[in-house]
């Protein structure tokens, strides 16, 4: 007995009553079954019934693939019913991935000449939806005569056909630019605004099409100065604003006709200010029209005021209850402050407060924005209001915020003492989360205040004894205490409040430092070097000092224990060499850290040579002239080296010449290398390694962005080969502003302990022009001097 196949209606009501999955699956198994025995049977008073039913199947997400070819034969019928389930089917379950898309285009094409406006419609649609490029070839010139047929229901959804065939293929454009001037005088509210969307298409891919529709600037002028006073068409007004997405679709197309053009930006720039005075900001609708409005007038080249009348929208916006105005109006802010600071800094109070946000979106805006209004005149408030917010920020804001701070800081700061101060708070507060070079950076900037020295060692010896586990902090502090540890006993700083320290505190202080759990690698190598460069500066015994370096000989760390060998060797056979080995580190300049290095080195070398030789006769001060001539790096003639004062002892060269060894000539600078760049994003990688570990290899990426549009929520992730190791820093930030503003910068520490060929395979995800991008690809062309 055959079953009878259920009606559609019928079939919804029992898909909808199946109680489990499992029930659902057999009712839709068999109704498949019936559906593919009555599309073998071929009944074509039936075709259009089996196929809606396969349509709901398809849309609750089972297998309808087998339909395909029963759609076309239904779009062949020329019965309106059945080509109406068929275009829908064809919508539906074809696209450009399957070849049978393509048997329907002569169905389409005879379809669209027929002259029937319901199957014009449907074969618009149709194609608009799911047609490849190639269809859209083949029936360009097909869609351009609807474009002027007097229909208005056809010529909308040719408009809207014509936008989709310039998407697949910008070269049509020279096709639909004639028809467009004389669509723009159209009154039909659907018409016109599928028309401002096509010249928008157009303009944006295609330059001749540009410079063609800048003449019509004065007709969309007009348009729009209508729409504003007058009024367009009642049915299409939102809450009192006239055709509120014809109005934004109207400013988007100026803002791309006026760029970079002063005839046209001069044209609508009257228009514009009308706009931003008269739209009622009081519902959302007028709110999307004023962004757009204030879009249009940073894009193009505009008037001052009317710049800073839209700099004032934009703070008004900040002060709407709307979170995602809020949120908009920051974002637009932070674009607007590299070209007009001084108009956004008069928001910057209201800024400040979006920091106090529970989003977690807009308080990252606003912190974003607030480090880029960071000046030198208003350095102090907002560092103090930035400190603040670093205090109580959620966990995922606090590197960029401390990261901020520290570069803020360091390019605004009023004084030395102001901006070792701040680096200590941020340290105290957030510590864990600054930058690798904020350590280096703190102990370079204490070395180079030396009338700051005792207020640095007391303030960082106090908020080490507070708090040990903010490592960045106790390194810092540990190496302070071991240079400047005799001034931090003397207590004589006038400028903190007075305290007094017994040695066995620091000492104590130091040892905790060493024991504790929460104390990394590297800051008890810190504390080992600073107690044993106290045992020089304390007055008292060094047998506590000795004792710790030698419990530390048989440390599981290798650094560590290398290092206490070390020190227990000097304890032990050159204790008359340890006070000269252990003085203060000398000041280093970091104006060029990786060519001047090795060159300063290499004359402390020979200043330490010229100290330690004992006053040679004229042909020893020859030999000892080749040999320095041999060991420096530069290619000048040989000058004599002063004699020295005989009274100087052996034992006292000996001191020099352990305490500085003269160093290898520093390698030629690796040169950078562009690997990436699309639409005005650029990545460079820049290189360096390390003299004292030749296997290891430090990438800088720095991302740039030229164009006009900021990058936003940029990743850059890195893959090497397995016989390589690599460990990637945290990026500066994940925003790069539009039109050259501050880069992102991220290192990589790539270490290549077998010297083989260096591949690099990097994965870039960012959002740029209202997209997101992810792009993936391999950098196998790195200078050879990388690797060998």
């Amino acid at each position: 007995m055959v079953v009878p196949s259920l009606r559609l209606q019928d079939l919804i009501e029992e898909i909808r009553g199946a109680k489990t999955q499992a029930q659902e699956r057999e009712v839709i198994q068999k109704e498949c079954a019936q559906i593919r025995a009555s599309f073998r049977d071929g009944d074509p008073l039936q075709r259009h019934r089996q196929l809606a039913k396969l349509l709901y199947v398809h849309m609750l997400g089972y297998p309808a693939h087998f339909g395909q070819m029963e759609c076309l034969k239904l779009i062949a019928s020329p019965r309106f019913t059945d080509k109406r389930v068929g275009y829908l089917g064809a919508m539906l379950l074809l696209d450009e991935r399957h070849d049978a898309h393509l048997l329907i285009t002569n169905s389409i094409k005879n379809d669209l000449s027929q002259g029937i406006q319901p199957v014009q419609g449907l074969a618009l649609c149709t194609l608009s939806t799911m047609g490849s490029a190639e269809m859209c070839r083949d029936l360009a010139t097909e869609v351009e005569k609807l474009l002027l047929q007097p229909s208005p229901y056809v010529r909308k959804k040719a408009v809207l056909t014509a936008v989709h065939m310039i998407r697949k293929d910008p070269e049509l454009s020279t096709i639909f630019i004639p028809p467009c001037a004389k669509l723009l005088h159209e009154h039909h509210h659907g018409i016109l605004l599928g028309t401002i969307t096509l010249i928008t298409e157009l303009c944006e891919r295609s330059p001749s099409a540009l410079r063609h529709f800048q003449k019509v600037v004065p007709q969309l002028v007009h348009i729009l100065r209508t729409l504003v006073t007058t009024g367009y068409s009642t049915e299409h007004s939102i809450s009192g604003v006239s055709d509120p997405f014809l109005q934004v679709q109207i400013l988007r197309l100026l803002r791309i006709l006026g760029r970079n053009h002063e005839e046209s930006s001069e044209t609508m720039n009257d228009l514009l200010a009308q706009v931003a005075t008269n739209t009622d900001t009081s519902r959302n609708a007028g709110n999307a029209v004023l962004l757009e409005t204030v879009l249009t007038i940073m894009d193009i080249n505009s008037a001052a005021g009317l710049r800073v009348l839209a700099v004032n929208i934009l703070g008004r916006f900040l002060l709407n209850k709307d979170k995602n105005i809020r949120y908009v109006a920051l974002t637009s802010l932070l674009r607007l402050v590299q070209s007009d600071h001084s108009a956004v800094q008069r928001h910057r109070s209201t800024v400040v407060e979006c920091l106090r946000e529970t989003d977690a979106s807009l308080s990252r805006r606003a912190l974003e924005l607030s480090l880029a209004l960071v000046n030198s005149s208003n350095v102090r408030a907002m560092m103090q209001e930035l400190q603040t917010f670093l205090e109580s920020c959620p966990p995922d804001l606090r590197a960029d915020c401390a990261s901020g701070i520290l570069l803020a800081a360091e390019r605004f700061a009023p004084s030395k003492r102001w901006h070792i101060d701040t680096i200590l708070h941020v340290l105290t507060t957030a510590g864990t989360h600054v930058r690798d070079d904020a350590v280096a950076n703190l102990t370079q900037l204490i070395g180079e205040a030396q009338e700051l020295h005792a207020y640095s060692v007391r303030r960082l010896y106090s908020a080490l004894a507070e708090d040990i586990s903010q490592q960045p902090l106790a390194q810092v502090a540990a190496w302070c205490i071991g240079e400047y540890g005799d001034l931090l006993l003397e207590g004589n700083c006038e400028e903190t409040e007075p305290f007094q320290v017994e040695e066995e505190e620091v000492l104590a202080l130091l040892e905790k430092l060493l024991q504790s759990h929460m104390s990394l690698p590297a800051t008890r190598g810190y504390a080992i070097t600073a107690l044993m460069k106290l045992s020089t500066r304390l007055r008292g015994d060094n047998r506590r000092i000795r004792q710790v370096v030698s419990i530390y000989g048989s440390c599981v760390d290798i650094e560590l224990q290398q290092r206490a060998v070390e020190y227990n060797v000097l304890f032990q056979k050159y204790d008359h060499m340890r006070a000269a080995i252990l003085e203060k580190m000398p000041l280093v300049d970091r104006s060029d850290p990786q060519v001047d290095e090795g060159g300063k080195q290499n004359k402390a070398g020979a200043q330490l040579l010229e100290a330690a030789a004992p006053a040679p006769t004229e042909p020893q001060a020859d030999k000892l002239l080749d040999l320095l001539d041999l060991l420096d790096d530069t290619s000048g003639p040989a000058q004599r080296l002063p004699p020295l004062d005989p009274s100087s002892s052996p034992g006292e060269a000996l001191v020099h010449l352990l305490d500085l060894p003269c160093a290898p000539p520093p390698p030629a600078p690796i040169p950078s290398l562009r690997v990436f760049e699309r639409e005005g994003v650029q990545l460079d990688l820049s290189f360096m390694r390390p003299l004292e570990i030749p296997t290891l290899l430090l990438v800088t990426a720095t991302t740039t962005n030229s164009s006009r549009e900021d990058v936003t929520h940029f990743v850059c992730q890195a893959a090497v080969p397995k016989s390589f190791q690599m460990q990637l820093q945290a990026p500066s930030g994940d925003t790069i502003p539009a039109q050259a503003g501050p880069p992102i910068t991220q290192l990589f520490r790539i270490l290549n302990p077998n010297k083989a060929t260096l591949r690099l395979k990097l994965r870039l995800t960012y959002n740029h022009f209202g997209k997101a991008v992810q792009e993936v690809f391999e950098v196998d062309n790195l200078p050879v001097e990388t690797w060998q």
